[in-house]
């Protein structure tokens, strides 16, 4: 089976794409373009940690009801979050209710907060373990690597959970850190364009 799919408007797009529809919109204008911002890193480290054991068609249609539940992933305000918190969060039916990923997050906004504060910004510190050269693994072959290990192992260290290597790699191909798409995928070069002219923090 081929990386790459033809899509019905005729563009060549990786090959997970033809999972759900909704893929295709978050393919062209989301997954694997640069990220700096601290919300949005910290938003996708959680989701993946929700998305472990499960398909993240599930995670995406849910996302907005995630949001709202998790104050728009503002880590400042989900430190702040409480046993009563967790609690209505498991009564949430608009979000996954797994008491262990709802603490994560909450644990997860305190271990973001120190980072800031010890690295400048979230951004600060993912992107120091962008990877530098040409990969090792060939594009959509991997689900891990010596990066997202290396990355795991230090958030674990600083206290944070949910961060297991794969879980980290998701979050390095979505977040821009590494550019996955397939080759002959019609966003492979768009997206190293983009990653050319990002400015990393």
């Amino acid at each position: 089976m081929g990386t790459t799919t033809i899509s019905a408007d005729g563009k060549t797009r990786c090959k997970w794409c033809d999972a759900a529809p909704e893929f295709v919109a978050y393919h062209d204008r989301e997954w694997g373009f640069p990220v700096g911002d601290d919300r949005r890193l910290f938003e996708k480290i959680c989701l993946e940690g929700f998305q472990s054991g499960l398909s993240w068609r599930t995670i995406l249609a849910k996302r907005e009801n995630f949001r709202a539940a998790f104050d728009d992933f503002d880590f400042n305000r989900v430190a702040k979050f409480t046993t009563s918190d967790v609690e209505r969060l498991l009564q949430d039916s608009g979000i996954i209710r797994h008491r262990g990923k709802i603490e994560a997050v909450i644990n997860n906004a305190n271990r973001a907060c120190e980072m800031v504060v010890a690295e400048g910004s979230l951004a600060a510190y993912f992107w120091r373990f962008e990877p530098q050269g040409q990969p090792v693994e060939r594009p959509q072959t991997a689900s891990m690597s010596d990066t997202s290990v290396a990355i795991s192992k230090d958030l674990k260290k600083r206290g944070w959970k949910f961060v297991g290597p794969t879980t980290v790699y998701a979050f390095m191909q979505a977040m821009g850190l590494i550019n996955d798409h397939a080759e002959g995928c019609f966003m492979r070069p768009v997206i190293d364009a983009a990653r050319r002219e990002f400015e990393r923090p």
